[in-house]
C-alpha cells in the first residue's frame, strides 16, 4: 500500500519551475495554465467521476430489477432463478464501486491536494519574488501571503469540486434521462425540462454571484491585511494608546466587508428558494406521471420504484449542485482576486540577453539620470556624477533631496526613467539582478532582520562562510558580546537564538550591528551605507567606524548620512538638494566655500542634521 501511496504522491512535482512567461490575468485562463501542467491526474479524475455516477445510477436500476424479481418469483426459488444476476449486482456494489472510490480518493488526497495546490503556491511565490521593491511597498505583506496561499487552495478545491461533484451530477443526470427514457420517453422529457429550468435559473444568478464573490474575496483580503498590519505594528498601537481610533478603523473595515457579504448572501437565498420550488414541482409531476403509467399498465412496480428512486436522488444531487455552485462561485471569486495580484506585470526584469556581473573594479557612474517614481517630475533630474574604484564618497542633503533614491537605482530596485546607471562602464539594466546585487553590500537605517536565528541572519550575506568567518564578522561589528549572551523563549542560545519578527527582540543598535556583520561577511566590492550607524550610540558608532575602516580599503563606498560627522572623513562629499548635486568636494573645502553644506553643518544640533 505504501508503494501505491508514493506512486500517486509523486505524480505531480510541486516544485517544478514555471514557464517564465507572463501569467494570464483572468482566473479561467490562469486555471487552464496550471491544469494543463497536471492534465493526466485530472483526466483520471474525470474518468473516475463519470464511473462513480454511472455506478450510482446503476444501483437504482438494481432496485427496480429486484422489486420485479420479488414481485414475480417464488420465495424459495429467488436465489436459484436469479442468483447469478444478484451476484453480479453484489460484485458491482462491493468490488467495482470500492475500487473506483479508492482510486478517486488517491487522486484527490495523494496527488491533487499536495501536488497541484502547492505547485500553484510555489510558482506564485516565485513570481511574487520577481516583483520590484515598489510592488511590496504598495501592498500589505499579510495580504500578499494570503493571496499566494489561497490561490493554490482555491484552484485545487475548484477542480476537485468540478470533477468529483459537478461532473458526477452531470453524468448522473444524463444516465437518469437515458434510463427513464427507456421506460417512457415522456419521463425523459420531464427530466430534461427540469434540468433546462435549473440551467436558466443558474444562468441568471451565476454572473451576479460570481462578481459578488470576487468583491467578497477582495474585501476579505483587505480586512485580513488590516488585521496583519495592526498586529505587526502592535507596539505603535499600544505606545500611542490609540485603541479607540484603531478600533474605529477596524470596525469600518469590517463594515465594508459585511456590506459586500450581505449583497452576496441575499442572492444566494433567492436562488436557493427558487431551486427548491422548481425541484418540488418537478418531483410531484414525475412521480404522478409514473403512477399514471403504472395504472395504465405501461410500467411495472419495479419501474415505478426505479423512477422514484432516480428522481429523489436527482433532487438531492441538484440541491447539492446548488451548494457546490455556491462553493464554486466563492472559489472562483477568491481565485480571481488572487490572480489579479499574482499576475501583475513585473516592472523590473532581467533582459533575455542579460549577462552576469563578475567581480568588479567598483567604479560607479550616474549618467544624466532622471527618475520621478512615475510622477512626471521631482526626485532626480538629469543627475550625473562618477565614483572612481576605491573612492569613498559621502552623500548629504536635506530630507527629500534624493539621496536614498541613488541607492535604490544603483541596486536596480527601480529602473531609471532616463539616463544610465553604470558599474565599470556597464549599464545595470544589461546585467542580471542577482549578479549585480551580489557585488553590492548595503546597511540601511531601517534594519530588518528575519525571524530566524542570529546565525541565519548573518550568514544571509554569504551562506558558504565558515563558523570562524561568521564569528569574525560578528566581532568586527561589535556584536559578538551581546550575541553570546542571548537566550530566546525556547532556550536557544547565542548564534542559535531567534530574533523575533523583524528582529523585535533586539534593540535598534543590536539589529544594526547584526546587519553590519552580515555585510562585512558578504565582503562586496561596493558598499552602500544608508544611515548605517544611526541607531547606535556615539561610543559604539566610533568603535564600529574604526572597524569598518580596514574593510573599506580598496572598496567603493557610498555613505548616505544626516549625521555629518559620520561622513566628514570621506574622500569626497556630494551635497544634494532638489534632486541635483549643488556642491561637491572635501569637508574642509565645502566649509570654506560657505554654501549649503556649511549651512547644514552650522545648523546641526548634537551631531544630527536638522530638517531643512
Amino acid at each position: 500500500m505504501q508503494t501505491i501511496y508514493r506512486l500517486f504522491e509523486g505524480w505531480i512535482d510541486p516544485f517544478q519551475p514555471g514557464s517564465g512567461r507572463s501569467l494570464p490575468t483572468s482566473a479561467l485562463a490562469f486555471l487552464r495554465l496550471y491544469v494543463w501542467q497536471c492534465r493526466w491526474p485530472f483526466l483520471l479524475m474525470l474518468i473516475l467521476g463519470g464511473l462513480t455516477a454511472a455506478i450510482e445510477a446503476g444501483i437504482y436500476s438494481f432496485i427496480g430489477t429486484i422489486v420485479d424479481m420479488l414481485d414475480a418469483a417464488e420465495p424459495g426459488r429467488l436465489f436459484a432463478d436469479h442468483g447469478l444476476t444478484l451476484l453480479g449486482m453484489a460484485f458491482v456494489v462491493l468490488v467495482l464501486r470500492t475500487l473506483v472510490a479508492a482510486g478517486t480518493a488517491l487522486v484527490e488526497e495523494q496527488t491533487v491536494i499536495p501536488g497541484f495546490n502547492n505547485l500553484i503556491r510555489w510558482q506564485a511565490h516565485n513570481r511574487i519574488m520577481e516583483q520590484s521593491l515598489g510592488f511590496f511597498h504598495d501592498e500589505f505583506a499579510g495580504r500578499i501571503s494570503s493571496k499566494v496561499w489561497q490561490s493554490g487552495q482555491a484552484a485545487g478545491e475548484f477542480m476537485v469540486t468540478l470533477l468529483q461533484v459537478v461532473w458526477y451530477i452531470i453524468v448522473y443526470a444524463a444516465a437518469t434521462m437515458v434510463m427513464l427514457g427507456d421506460l417512457d420517453w415522456r419521463l425523459a422529457v420531464m427530466v430534461a425540462l427540469w434540468l433546462a429550468a435549473f440551467v436558466v435559473i443558474a444562468r441568471i444568478y451565476v454572473p451576479r454571484i460570481r462578481e459578488q464573490s470576487k468583491a467578497n474575496a477582495h474585501a476579505a483580503s483587505g480586512l485580513t491585511g488590516r488585521l496583519v498590519d495592526t498586529y505587526t505594528n502592535i507596539q505603535t498601537v499600544k505606545l500611542f494608546g490609540n485603541r479607540v481610533g484603531e478600533e474605529h478603523g477596524m470596525r469600518q473595515q469590517f463594515g465594508e466587508y459585511l456590506a459586500v457579504l450581505v449583497r452576496f448572501t441575499r442572492n444566494l437565498t433567492e436562488v436557493r428558494a427558487l431551486m427548491s420550488l422548481l425541484s418540488g414541482v418537478m418531483m410531484v409531476a414525475i412521480a404522478g406521471f409514473a403512477l399514471h403509467l403504472w395504472q395504465q399498465g405501461s410500467l411495472t412496480t419495479g419501474d415505478v420504484a426505479l423512477s422514484l428512486g432516480l428522481v429523489l436522488r436527482l433532487n438531492l444531487l441538484l440541491g447539492r449542485m446548488l451548494g457546490q455552485l455556491n462553493g464554486l462561485f466563492r472559489l472562483f471569486g477568491t481565485l480571481q482576486d488572487s490572480v489579479e495580484l499574482i499576475s501583475r506585470p513585473v516592472t523590473v526584469t532581467d533582459r533575455p540577453d542579460a549577462r552576469a556581473l563578475e567581480r568588479t573594479r567598483g567604479s560607479v557612474a550616474f549618467d544624466a539620470v532622471t527618475f520621478h517614481y512615475g510622477k512626471g517630475d521631482g526626485v532626480l533630474d538629469r543627475l550625473s556624477f562618477e565614483v572612481r574604484p576605491g573612492e569613498k564618497i559621502g552623500i548629504v542633503g536635506p530630507s527629500g533631496a534624493g539621496k536614498s533614491t541613488l541607492a535604490t537605482l544603483l541596486l536596480r530596485f527601480h529602473d531609471v526613467e532616463g539616463g544610465r546607471v553604470l558599474i565599470d562602464g556597464q549599464d545595470v539594466r544589461e546585467l542580471t539582478q542577482a549578479s549585480l546585487r551580489a557585488q553590492i553590500g548595503m546597511v540601511a537605517q531601517d534594519t530588518s532582520l528575519m525571524h530566524r536565528s542570529i546565525r541565519d541572519n548573518i550568514l544571509y550575506g554569504r551562506p558558504s562562510a565558515t563558523e570562524a568567518e561568521l564569528r569574525a564578522a560578528a566581532a568586527q561589528a561589535h556584536a559578538l558580546g551581546f550575541i553570546e549572551e542571548l537566550v530566546d523563549h525556547k532556550g536557544r542560545r547565542g548564534f542559535d537564538a531567534h530574533v523575533g519578527e523583524r528582529g523585535v527582540k533586539l534593540s535598534g543598535g543590536q539589529r544594526q550591528r547584526i546587519a553590519i556583520a552580515r555585510v562585512l561577511l558578504k565582503n562586496a566590492p561596493i558598499l552602500i551605507l544608508d544611515e548605517a550607524t544611526s541607531a547606535l550610540d556615539s561610543e559604539v558608532e566610533a568603535v564600529i567606524q574604526e572597524n569598518l575602516a580596514p574593510l573599506m580599503v580598496g572598496k567603493t563606498v557610498l555613505a548616505i548620512a544626516h549625521r555629518l560627522s559620520t561622513i566628514a572623513a570621506m574622500d569626497r562629499l556630494l551635497v544634494m538638494d532638489g534632486g541635483r548635486i549643488v556642491e561637491q568636494g572635501s569637508h574642509e573645502a565645502l566649509l570654506a566655500r560657505g554654501g549649503l553644506y556649511a549651512d547644514l553643518w552650522a545648523r546641526q544640533s548634537g551631531g544630527f542634521l536638522a530638517e531643512a
